[in-house]
């Protein structure tokens, strides 16, 4: 009997270890779908303060890899953004810089490369390390993220037509929010027949004098999903306008990257002392793109201000 009790206990713990090992290091335990992701981004009202993972989670995978976008998916980000690039031969990529010297195992200029020679070259990871993954296509990008979570795409404006082609494709439109640092009436005369299809989100640099009519004239004519400031100092009186905007409709997105987008209140600080974010919540700001998407989302969380 003893020595049977004893089998027993063996197998149970063995089972025990076998389910910890197969289990995801990294799990989204909420119920979120992609409409629901739609909705908060549609509602510049509600209390939900949505996370976008900047070039994915490129700490634990190589920024803009197809790994670095399933962790942010794996563990509940918002929205991912991404960077486009386009190739020798015409196909998009995901790449931040104009060169691949940075972040692959090859030398020199995206534009100069085709697409086959490409998937030869090995992603580099955060510390210039070789990896075994492989530069991403904007098709297999938004097909990882279909029905998933949201997207940014940057580096695209000028590419605005063919990333449409490719979210259209994939039958990802309603998820992919393109953006730029253009007016109004330079956006509608030259992608007007796209703008009803995609969400477009304007950039501001501020301080900037002619912020709010550049806003406004967005506001009153074409109201955009967002607008994305760049804060270079948080004594910009502009900072006050941000709950108007979002009284009217649209959300107010500020990274937390570096010191010079958010008056200093930023990642690596935040690392030190999450209370850092309690800035971005205290003025007004509903979307924040961070290097630091687990620790945001974590400190949200605890505020009761993320699902």
């Amino acid at each position: 009997m003893r020595l049977a009790y004893v089998l027993a206990i063996m197998v149970s713990l063995c089972l025990s270890c076998k389910n910890d090992v197969d289990a995801p290091q990294i799990s989204n335990d909420t119920n979120i779908t992609i409409e629901d992701l739609r909705k908060n981004l549609e509602d510049s009202h509600n209390k939900e303060i949505m996370v976008v993972a900047h070039r994915g989670d490129w700490r634990n995978a190589p920024e803009n890899s197809l790994q670095a976008i399933q962790n942010c998916i794996d563990m509940g980000v918002d929205m991912v953004e991404i960077d486009v690039r386009e190739t020798k031969d015409g196909k998009l990529v995901l790449m931040h810089d104009e060169t691949i010297d940075r972040t692959t195992t090859g030398k020199g200029l995206v534009k100069d490369w085709t697409l086959d020679s490409l998937m030869m070259l090995q992603l580099r990871d955060g510390i210039g390390h070789s990896t075994p993954h492989k530069i991403a296509t904007l098709e297999e990008a938004l097909a990882l993220c279909k029905d998933k979570i949201l997207v940014n795409l940057d580096k695209s404006y000028s590419i605005f037509d063919k990333c449409f082609e490719v979210a259209k494709k994939t039958q990802t439109l309603d998820q992919v929010v393109i953006k730029g640092s253009k007016t109004r009436s330079e956006v509608e005369s030259e992608f007007g027949e796209y703008l009803d299809d995609v969400y477009f989100m304007p950039i501001l640099r501020l301080p900037n004098p002619n912020a709010k009519e550049l806003v406004d004239d967005y506001l009153q004519n074409r109201l955009p999903i967002a607008f994305e400031f760049t804060v270079q100092f948080d004594t910009i009186q502009f900072i006050n306008y941000f709950r108007d905007i979002r009284e009217k409709g649209a959300g107010v997105w500020v990274n937390s990257l570096w010191p010079q987008h958010n008056g200093g209140h930023d990642d690596e600080k935040a690392a030190i002392d999450p209370s850092v974010y309690d800035w971005f919540i205290e003025n007004d700001i509903d979307m924040i793109q961070t290097d630091r998407p687990e620790l945001l989302i974590n400190y949200l969380k605890e505020k009761g201000l993320h699902h």
